[in-house]
């Protein structure tokens, strides 16, 4: 099964990652893991102001940072991962690689408002849910 983790980093993606430790039926060796970090685009008027390669430095390290401890996951725990960074809006970007990368399943930690703060504030997740024709799995 080909498995989309998206991650952010947040306390969300530890129990995310925490639950898919404690299942054992997603540890196989036959799945494949890729964990997708999007990092949110400087306005363009903003980025104008600085070198390319400082922009490009600036994503490669924001991602990087998120990476870190989920390298050191995945190794503890032998899972075949790959690790992806794009850049944009997280919920358009997780709901088109899942799709155009032809993923099987998304799993991603979620906040757990309820649907009246999901309208007001909407989320990631639920509109990942909405736009994603791959099956998502949310982990409060």
């Amino acid at each position: 099964m080909k498995i989309l983790l998206p991650v952010d980093g947040s306390p969300f993606t530890k129990r995310m990652l925490a639950w898919l430790v404690t299942h054992e039926e997603w540890l196989a060796a036959s799945h494949e893991y890729t964990v997708l970090t999007v990092v949110p685009m400087i306005p363009p008027h903003a980025a104008s102001m600085f070198p390319a390669d400082q922009l490009k430095s600036y994503y490669e390290d924001t991602a990087e940072a998120i990476f870190k401890p989920i390298r050191k996951f995945t190794a503890k725990h032998d899972l075949a991962t790959a690790y992806v960074s794009k850049i944009g809006h997280a919920p358009e970007v997780i709901a088109k690689m899942a799709d155009k990368g032809k993923f099987d399943l998304v799993i991603m930690g979620s906040h757990g408002h309820s649907n009246l703060m999901n309208l007001v504030t909407g989320s990631v997740a639920t509109r990942v849910l909405a736009t994603s024709k791959v099956p998502v799995l949310l982990v409060r």
